[in-house]
């Protein structure tokens, strides 16, 4: 799935352009202004010289032990978006229409307290219901007609367990449930269709585009993500259908060739097996070299790629991230997004990057002091 890899820096360069951004915005009624916008991506909303985040910020990451599917999730969800609200002629605006209590209670079972819980009671402890529902996350888009910005649609991204964890006794021993992909749909689609009612009865809904898309988690062990698989445009009370979506994401390298699902996957993995090679043969002092390859209808789309190193001197780093800029640019698909994270086990160091479309691998080198 493609984004902009640029915006994968340092704390303090990402708050020094969100001011700079926030000074060069367009202007509109009420103190808003937008954060400017460029490679095919959203301009977001600051209101009284501050981004406007989330109602729910934070909800999603401390119910979901898979840090790999929440980050799959925000920007798969952004993509889905882009179908429906194009980067061109929307703002994008954190969700502020779900608040962090009524996504806790949406997200809990259901019980006579809690008659909002989206997910079904327990049942018996030593064989309980699953947990289907794992996250919801909610994003604006609005248009800006230089007095005021107005909503014109709301898009719900829910993401569906494809297992469930629990326990017979507590502090007993761990069990397994598997959700196969047909139930998984269909707990999508049920809880879709609540959401979408629940929406339609707050006033500031009743009448813009609400696209829900759903989203299979990755299980807890997993060493990627998971991905979307359908959403639906709706402008009434009920879900109008679904279109269907086919991303995935692979590890790559895989354990062996005979792992790969088709001729494309094989030569993929061969590419990165050979970059892989070269830099280990180049520089032995590391711990690893993995990649995340997302697909598109059967195309890679994007690379996100780990480098685990064992350097201590300032001038190794510089000269192994020169080399695999060299390196990435000889044995690395051309014409995608790939980011390459060269990392300690406690710190990052340098970071290797291109843009879609793009030749030339960028480089930035984070200083030790």
């Amino acid at each position: 799935m493609k984004r902009t890899i640029k915006k994968i820096a340092t704390a303090t360069a990402l708050l020094a352009s969100v001011v700079v951004l926030a000074s060069c915005g367009k202007n509109s009624a009420k103190n808003y202004s937008t954060t400017g916008s460029g490679n095919g991506n959203y301009q977001g909303v600051i209101q009284n010289g501050r981004y406007k985040t989330s109602k729910a910020r934070g909800i999603n990451v401390a119910q979901n032990d898979n840090q790999f599917n929440q980050k799959s999730f925000e920007s798969g969800l952004t993509q889905v978006s882009k179908r429906v609200f194009s980067p061109k002629n929307y703002i994008f605006q954190e969700g502020q229409y779900l608040d962090t209590s009524t996504l806790q209670s949406w997200l809990a079972r259901k019980s006579a307290k809690n008659p909002e819980g989206l997910n079904p009671a327990q049942g018996k402890k030593s064989d309980p219901n699953p947990e289907y529902v794992q996250q919801i996350e909610e994003q604006d888009y609005m248009t800006d007609n230089g007095r005021s910005m107005k909503l014109k649609g709301v898009v719900i991204g829910v993401g569906i367990n494809s297992e469930y964890n629990y326990q017979k006794k507590t502090d007993g021993p761990s069990y397994t449930k598997k959700i196969s992909q047909d139930e998984v749909r269909r707990q999508g689609e049920i809880a879709a269709q609540k959401i979408l009612t629940r929406l339609r009865q707050k006033k500031a809904l009743q009448n813009v585009p609400i696209v829900i898309a759903l989203y299979k988690q990755a299980p807890d062990d997993s060493l990627v993500g998971g991905s979307f698989f359908a959403y639906s445009k709706n402008n009434g009370n009920k879900i109008s259908g679904w279109t269907k979506l086919d991303y995935k994401t692979m590890v790559l390298p895989k354990a062996s060739a005979t792992n790969a699902q088709n001729s494309a996957d094989s030569t993929d993995n061969d590419n990165f097996a050979n970059f892989k090679s070269q830099i280990q043969n180049f520089f032995p002092n590391l711990s690893g070299v993995t990649a995340q390859a997302q697909y598109h209808n059967g195309n890679l789309a994007g690379m996100h790629i780990t480098v685990t190193t064992q350097f201590y001197s300032q001038t190794e780093i510089t000269s192994f991230t020169q080399y695999i800029a060299r390196a990435a640019k000889r044995y690395l698909p051309s014409g995608i997004p790939i980011d390459i994270r060269i990392q300690s086990d406690s710190e990052m160091q340098a970071i290797v990057y291109r843009d879609a479309g793009s030749d030339t691998f960028r480089t930035h080198i984070l200083d030790s002091y």
